[in-house]
């Protein structure tokens, strides 16, 4: 019988199965064991494997697994969201020619008749990286670095005909249904005494009319480009002082500021945006034009920052339903997320800048 495309979850990644898929990277390797280590379930299913190989033909001996979750019900709603498919785009199509520092990809595959995949990667703590736990940010000098990878990408992919040639499977933001109105919904109505009355209003205001929020995003400053779309601490990691990025799976296109404002607002430690986001800004702005973009004037970044600080409400969905059940390092990082959510709309008085923008009808 030959070999699935793509297994169902962890344990069936057999030494067949990887043989098999590693073949193409790794001609003539022979797999004679698999070891899972760990498997978690977070959005999707992450699984460590250890490897023991009769011929290794340069094969990694440790890997980090991704795949669709186990759960029935959770597995249909992540496959219906397309991430997986998207993230084996990226990494298949795209990755390889970005200077981007994301992970290394063995294997990655879609099964187009159910959406399930499989990304077989860089175990990156096995290659020194480090990976936030949430207590810690990036480094403003680092972030520096990662404004100007970013600022790359967005200025590649400005001109729509090369988007069309190189991404087609990108979304439009604008595309891309609404979310997280039910578990922001759930922590305003379970757990409201664990929220600032700011982020509440943000949140009413999101449930009521997310097409006006996402309008209000997706409109500018700036070219509509091709974006990671979710450069929060938790996908990102340090490779020496080098920022790389991970969790590809909302891809999309929409205005070069969402990648930028949201880098800074949630992918530093709180006092360290204070004192430095402006700067930050900047720096990004004027790497887009060193590197040809279409320029972007201050003032309206500053604003657009003050918008996208909005998301961060959106992206703590589901936080803010604060389960019982939550490992401890799971609620590690997500009290700090929270922590830097909250800290951006508020000292970014992003509410007031939303009352001004649907006052002049934007």
């Amino acid at each position: 019988m030959p070999e699935p495309l793509v297994p169902d979850g962890p344990s069936d990644i057999t030494p067949a199965w990887l043989e098999h898929a590693l073949a193409l990277r790794y001609p003539g390797v022979r797999v004679g064991a698999v070891e899972l280590v760990e498997v978690r379930q977070v959005t999707n299913t992450h699984a460590f494997l250890r490897l023991e190989y009769e011929d290794a033909h340069g094969a990694p001996e440790r890997m980090f697994a991704k795949m669709l979750p186990l759960d029935p019900g959770r597995r249909t709603l992540l496959a219906a969201s397309q991430m997986g498919p998207k993230e084996v785009h990226f990494y298949s199509r795209l990755a390889p020619d970005l200077a981007l520092r994301v992970p290394d990809v063995y294997v990655a595959r879609h099964d187009p008749h159910d959406d399930s995949f499989v990304l077989l990667m860089e175990n990156l703590g096995a290659s020194g990286c480090r990976v936030s736990d949430g207590t810690w940010g990036i480094s403003p000098d680092s972030a520096a670095t990662a404004l100007e990878d970013l600022a790359a990408l967005h200025v590649r992919f400005e001109d729509p005909q090369r988007r069309l040639a190189e991404v087609p499977w990108a979304p439009r933001a604008q595309d891309v249904p609404p979310y997280g109105m039910a578990p922001l919904q759930y922590g305003l109505d379970h757990h409201r005494d664990r929220l600032s009355d700011t982020f509440a209003q943000v949140a009413e205001v999101y449930i009521a009319d997310p097409a006006r929020l996402k309008h209000l995003w997706a409109k500018g400053p700036g070219p509509a480009t091709l974006v990671h779309g979710d450069t929060h601490i938790g996908n990102l990691f340090d490779d020496g002082g080098r920022t790389g990025f991970f969790d590809w799976g909302v891809i999309n296109v929409t205005t070069p500021l969402r990648d930028a404002s949201y880098f800074i607002t949630m992918a530093l430690q709180s006092e360290d945006r204070r004192a430095h986001e402006r700067d930050l800004l900047r720096h990004y702005l004027g790497a887009r034009e060193a590197l040809g973009g279409e320029a972007i004037g201050w003032d309206e970044a500053w604003e657009a920052h003050r918008l996208h600080a909005l998301y961060c409400v959106v992206a703590a969905c589901q936080i803010v339903t604060f389960p019982a059940d939550a490992p401890p390092a799971r609620q590690v990082f997500a009290n700090a997320f929270l922590a830097r959510a909250e800290a951006a709309i508020s000292e970014l008085d992003s509410l007031d800048a939303l009352r001004g923008a649907l006052a002049r009808g934007d």
